[in-house]
């Protein structure tokens, strides 16, 4: 049986997931407070409220907390770009960020009932093929992915104080993602009929999952029974080469352009190929309808 709608407070509210999660939520019937570090007097559709506050900072997360009075987090916040320059703005941002955060909720005079944590498929790492589910040892092969395996160990700490749930997104996109990602770096060059495309490995196969799906699973994840505990892989469970991506980019805009790689895009760290199987994630939420990638690229790029 779910859970009824609460409080629900959501890191990262501005940020690309975050806004649809709130969208979402708001239509689940969801109380909606959002933590950002950008202006707190933007208007975010679906939220009641926004508050500015730096994840590091534990005194305001606790006062944000005291007020909010949350019964659920989602904890969305993070360096989400794995060639980020500033490393240690990731590690600090992705690890004692979180850290506090569930320090501040452990201690919090309500406690939500419920805890998401937005880890990423990355912790998997370059070293294994197939269809990963939630077994593989971790092996991370980037800085970001080791960010993300140490908040998980760190959210272990506070297991038996919170109940948590940790998700595993593999790559997903949607309208308004930033250009800096792959697929809407892509659609941009379309919309703007570039000639040339420049981008860096195109030996690589991903799992793409749109965005609106990705949020579904999150809102039944809060209100799940038996989420709590669980680690669990948001996917697609299917890899599209690079170069069926850029076909289908090219069928769906009729635009030709040139793709040439450029040695600056190209990172030695770069995850070959990651497909992951969400048969975990389905046995505590249901079936996940998931749009084929062609009509997430066909919303991107007429919209």
């Amino acid at each position: 049986m779910a859970q009824a709608p609460g409080r629900v407070l959501v890191t990262g509210a501005a940020g690309f997931t975050g806004r649809y999660l709130g969208e979402r939520l708001a239509a689940d019937g969801h109380q909606l407070f959002g933590l950002t570090q950008g202006n707190a007097a933007e208007v975010i559709p679906g939220f009641a409220g926004l508050y500015a506050c730096d994840l590091n900072d534990r005194q305001g997360l606790a006062r944000v907390v005291a007020e909010v009075k949350p019964t659920k987090v989602a904890h969305l916040a993070a360096i989400a770009f794995v060639a980020h320059g500033d490393v240690a703005e990731m590690y600090s941002t992705n690890i004692l960020g979180s850290r506090t955060l569930l320090g501040v909720l452990a201690d919090a005079e309500v406690k939500p009932d419920a805890v998401l944590l937005a880890s990423s498929a990355n912790i998997y790492g370059n070293g294994a093929s197939g269809v990963i589910d939630e077994g593989r040892p971790p092996a991370p092969a980037n800085d970001y992915g080791v960010t993300k395996l140490a908040m998980e160990e760190v959210a272990a700490i506070f297991a038996d104080r919170l109940p948590i749930t940790i998700v595993r997104p593999f790559n997903y996109t949607g309208v308004g993602q930033g250009v800096n990602f792959l697929i809407p770096k892509i659609v941009d060059a379309v919309r703007r009929k570039a000639a040339v495309l420049e981008l860096g490995n195109l030996d690589v196969e991903r799992d793409f999952s749109d965005v609106r799906a990705v949020v579904d699973a999150y809102a039944r994840l809060l209100v799940a029974e038996g989420a709590a505990g669980q680690t669990v892989n948001v996917c697609s469970g299917q890899a599209v080469a690079l170069g069926r991506v850029i076909e289908l980019v090219r069928a769906i805009s009729g635009h030709e352009f040139e793709v040439r790689v450029n040695p600056a895009f190209v990172r030695p760290d770069e995850v070959k190929t990651l497909c992951g199987n969400r048969a975990r994630l389905e046995s505590v939420i249901g079936p996940l309808a998931m749009p084929p990638l062609e009509e997430t690229l066909r919303w991107m790029i007429e919209s």
